[in-house]
């Protein structure tokens, strides 16, 4: 399925179908969580929470590509992602865009 940020697919007419959207709430376990505490004291990359949100937005797509494929979507346009921390140490993760059937190709 193709995903674009762009609102439109050059030489493509299309119909929209509808919203679509994907979400996860993420976390990583305790002793990862207290590793990456320590590493806000030296600072630097957090590269256990780079790896937490990169799988978390991995999931989100998968599940809002899932739902486009139920509508019978060719492509999602308009593709976005908002984050945001629910606990100390889990973030939920969101995949949105347009879902669209192709209707004539040039």
């Amino acid at each position: 399925m193709k995903l674009l940020s762009i609102e439109h697919i050059p030489g493509v007419e299309f119909e929209a179908l509808g919203m679509v959207k994907g979400t996860v709430v993420h976390s990583k376990n305790f002793g990862k969580d207290f590793m990456a505490a320590m590493k806000t004291l030296v600072g630097g990359e957090i590269v256990s929470y780079t790896e937490m949100l990169n799988e978390a937005r991995q999931i989100a797509v998968k599940r809002m590509v899932d739902e486009a494929k139920e509508l019978g979507a060719d492509a999602v346009i308009g593709v976005r992602y908002g984050s945001s921390q629910v606990m100390n140490g889990a973030a939920e993760v969101i995949a949105y865009g347009t879902a669209v059937k192709y209707l004539k190709q040039s």
